[in-house]
């Protein structure tokens, strides 16, 4: 029983091997090797079977003609064997031989077992006497054996009603053999030209049924690639024909849809721009006002306060006053960084450079378990939109950073080559799962990182494992 399912096991086994094997070639390679396959088998099963007809067919014909000349000979031998004429016997026997190319032989023996008369050029050798009974009653008999000349036929016939004597004639396969072999010699090589023929009809229907697919595979390359303007050519109007129109239809289809994609993107990408830069001239605004309007109102009310403090009486006064005092200070520092953080000044009067370490210096007063490394390598003032953008990016990286990631240092490095503009913002912290957080949608501040690198033709890629977190920000100038 195991054995029989190891048996089943490896048959399984062996015919999904076969299968793979099968299934791996290409189309034009399976059919070539089908129609070969089937010209040689049905080349061949039609030779063995013509073969075989023609074996059966001439020595049937063999042993009717060994029948007849038997007979024949027996009845013109019983007139010479009565008048006792050998020499004329012999004579006959021999021209019989000559006449029929299959007689190998032909000799009359008596009832004595005597040999009367014979063509073979020596005595009858014992051996072919011995073959048949020699003693009465004669009968009509055919034998078979074979000789060094190959396979033989023996046919005894009784010679007059009283079986006094008999003749043997004896045919050879030789001839009937070098026919056959001589027919089947030529149905292979007509088997190899209709086999020849057959595998160029079938590289010629392949080329015609693998051409338009390839063409549709070559076409479809390019359409992954992007390329709308492919079409595949319509070679027939067969099955393959209606596939390419069907091809070239969803096409256009795409490409209709990507123009109106393309448009939808260009317009929300220019509505995203004009949003993001009103967002801008808005937090300037404010920050403005704040530090102009506000910290000046906070600054005088300061200077009053102090005036009042110089010269207000009393002990508890002075208390409260100074309170006061401190309150006020307090304020305005806020409000004096809840202005920069709106729009910082040294971003527009120095440059990235200036405003990312007045920043990161913020950035280390707020999270001080956090070591911030800045190196920062632009030689020149970059455009406004790139500096104001690349500025948001960093605050924003830095802010998930310090919230999120449970990071201890933070390296930031900014350079300036070849025509584009570097950033690269790098943590300690744990990490987490860049896909799923893009797939939720639900961080703002990366999706806005996003936007504002692509509204400048930029990139923007996010590594994080188990050893912390880097975003790589690269834009062009």
């Amino acid at each position: 029983m195991q054995r029989t399912s190891h048996l089943r096991r490896a048959f399984t086994q062996w015919l999904e091997e076969l299968l793979a094997a099968v299934s791996s070639v290409s189309v034009s390679t399976k059919i070539l090797g089908m129609v070969l396959a089937l010209t040689i088998a049905l080349g061949l099963g039609v030779t063995l079977q013509v073969r075989a007809v023609m074996t059966e067919t001439l020595l049937a014909e063999l042993d009717n003609t060994g029948e007849a000349i038997g007979r024949d000979l027996a009845m013109r031998s019983d007139l010479l064997l009565a008048a006792n004429e050998p020499r004329t016997l012999t004579a006959l026997l021999t021209e019989t031989v000559r006449n029929y190319a299959d007689v190998r032989y032909a000799f009359v023996v008596d009832a004595n077992t005597g040999v009367v008369a014979h063509t073979l050029a020596e005595q009858v050798p014992a051996e072919l006497l011995a073959l048949t009974a020699t003693q009465p009653p004669f009968q009509a008999a055919h034998l078979r054996y074979e000789n060094y000349e190959g396979q033989l036929h023996d046919f005894m016939q009784p010679i007059g009603a009283d079986h006094a004597a008999f003749v043997r004639v004896g045919l050879g396969e030789q001839r009937l053999n070098a026919i056959i072999d001589s027919t089947t010699r030529r149905m292979l090589l007509t088997t190899f030209y209709v086999a020849v023929a057959g595998v160029l009809a079938a590289t010629l229907l392949t080329w015609l049924l693998t051409r338009p697919i390839l063409d549709l595979v070559t076409t479809t390359n390019r359409v992954r690639q992007g390329d709308l303007t492919a079409r595949a050519p319509h070679w027939t109007d067969d099955e393959i024909g209606t596939l390419a129109n069907a091809f070239n239809g969803m096409i256009s289809d795409l490409e209709t849809s990507q123009q109106a994609v393309i448009e939808k993107e260009a317009a929300r990408s220019h509505l995203l721009s004009q949003l993001i830069e009103a967002q801008e001239e808005e937090r300037k605004r404010i920050a403005r006002d704040l530090h102009d309007d506000v910290g000046q109102a906070l600054t005088s009310a300061l200077v009053g306060i102090k005036v009042l403090e110089q010269s207000a009486p009393g002990a508890e006064t002075q208390t409260k006053i100074a309170a006061l005092r401190q309150v006020l200070n307090q304020t305005l520092t806020r409000v004096r960084l809840l202005s920069r953080q709106l729009r910082p000044s040294a971003l527009d009067d120095l440059g990235l450079a200036a405003a990312l370490e007045r920043y990161i210096s913020e950035f280390m007063s707020r999270y001080p378990e956090m070591t911030v490394d800045l190196h920062c390598d632009v030689a020149t003032r970059l455009p406004a939109t790139v500096e104001i953008s690349l500025y948001r990016i960093m605050q924003e990286a830095m802010t998930n950073s310090a919230r999120h990631s449970g990071a201890t240092t933070l390296s930031v490095l900014v350079t300036q080559r070849e025509g584009r503009i570097q950033a690269i913002v790098e943590d300690n912290g744990h990490g987490f799962d860049v896909s799923s957080a893009r797939r939720a949608g639900s961080s703002v501040g990366l999706h806005s990182m996003i936007e504002r690198s692509e509204l400048l033709g930029g990139k923007l890629n996010i590594e994080s494992n188990a050893d912390g977190t880097t975003v790589y920000v690269e834009i062009p100038l």
